[in-house]
């Protein structure tokens, strides 16, 4: 009895772990050396657009004054039924309309986008939701690091701090910051290398010209940074850019997440288990850490798996089983929490308030529904705006 209630919690326990190092590992701030790009590179930012009549002039005009000379912006109006190719033109972009309404995806976008520009690559490639904001130096950083290495550039990809949003949008952006900024540096510092988010992202030409961009994948940004690490490519960590989206409303932050999560996790599932056997057979370490950080699901997720395997640890305890494991978890459970907290501490408090971040129980319970429909539905199949 024992050895099974502890082959049951060996995963939960593996993973929880690795989480909490990989937190705490993220918590101090990368060390960064400044880049400056040759001003000769050709740039072009380009910018998947589905229905983005509302923001995307703004999104074009401030990026376009805070793009180096010879930067040009790119955007692909993919499936529109708005006026966003008409706002994007006015505001200084080159528009390509795409019509293909079987096809619809970001991924699909981005491929179409490459064939456009294929008459005349630029030297670097970089990738911009319609919504998001980069500053100038932090744009100027991910060029210069996307050229010098040869690999993918990745910012740090949040959403704008609100303490006026409701509890449930203010813990959703904190879960948002762990994920793609303090696990990011974690990941950056064990593994020497980072996810890329689909946002403040910087290719030089020859791998965005010859990678899959995701086609119909719902995470099309998560399977390239993983298909570029497998061509010993993997993308790196520009710890002095970030990119800003705003804030969802509580319904839209759940059609987010759903999205994401969903197919993170789908994701997730057929590739960590492959990945963690190929680094162990080739004793690739830092292919592993990367593996295991793939194995950590969405924060809610994590915390609803560790109180389904506390519960049968507890009742293996009360068949008579040892409590060995059990207590080994709740050891491992309690630095997970400590590590949150001080992530909290150092980085979280302009995303959420301390009376927030006490109903982080609420917010798990929030997101049960999601996952229940997550198993019972699958995964979103197309490309959903967020409500703004």
């Amino acid at each position: 009895m024992t050895l099974l209630i502890a082959a049951i919690l060996a995963l939960p326990v593996v993973v929880t772990a690795f989480f909490a190092l990989e937190v705490l590992t993220g918590l101090a701030r990368l060390r960064a050396f400044p880049l400056e790009p040759d001003r000769r590179l050709s740039v072009v930012i380009v910018i998947p657009a589905h229905d983005e009549e509302a923001v995307i002039h703004r999104t074009v005009s401030e990026t376009l004054v805070n793009a180096l000379d010879g930067i040009a912006v790119l955007v692909i109006a993919d499936n529109c039924n708005d006026g966003t190719a008409e706002r994007a033109r006015s505001a200084g972009a080159v528009v390509v309309i795409r019509d293909d309404p079987d096809n619809r995806g970001k991924g699909y976008a981005l491929a179409f986008a490459r064939d456009h520009l294929r008459s005349d690559p630029p030297d670097v490639v970089v990738v911009l939701d319609a919504d998001c904001r980069i500053d100038p130096e932090g744009l100027r950083e991910l060029v210069a690091s996307a050229k010098d290495n040869g690999r993918p550039a990745q910012a740090i990809n949040l959403l704008a701090p609100d303490l006026a949003a409701s509890p449930l949008v203010q813990l959703s952006t904190f879960a948002f910051m762990i994920k793609n900024l303090i696990r990011q540096r974690g990941l950056q510092r064990l593994a020497g290398r980072a996810h890329l988010t689909g946002t403040g992202m910087a290719l030089p030409w020859n791998l965005f010209a010859s990678a899959n961009l995701g086609g119909s994948n719902i995470v099309e940004d998560l399977a390239l940074g993983l298909e570029l690490a497998d061509r010993a490519t993997a993308p790196k960590l520009v710890s002095r850019a970030t990119v800003w989206s705003p804030a969802a409303s509580e319904s839209g932050t759940l059609v987010q997440r759903r999205r994401w999560e969903g197919g993170y996790l789908a994701t997730a599932l057929k590739t960590a288990p492959a990945a963690l056997a190929r680094s162990l057979r080739q004793g690739d370490m830092r292919g592993f850490l990367a593996a295991l950080d793939l194995s950590i699901p969405p924060l809610a997720l994590l915390v609803l798996i560790n109180v389904a395997a506390l519960a049968v640890a507890l009742v293996g305890v009360l068949a008579g089983a040892a409590a060995w494991p059990m207590i080994i978890q709740l050891v491992v459970g309690a630095v997970a929490v400590v590590a949150i907290v001080l992530a909290w501490i150092v980085e979280g408090r302009r995303f959420a308030s301390a009376g927030t971040l006490l109903r982080l129980p609420f917010y798990v319970i929030w997101k049960l529904p999601m996952y229940v429909g997550l198993a019972r539905r699958g995964v979103p199949k197309e490309w959903l705006r967020t409500g703004r």
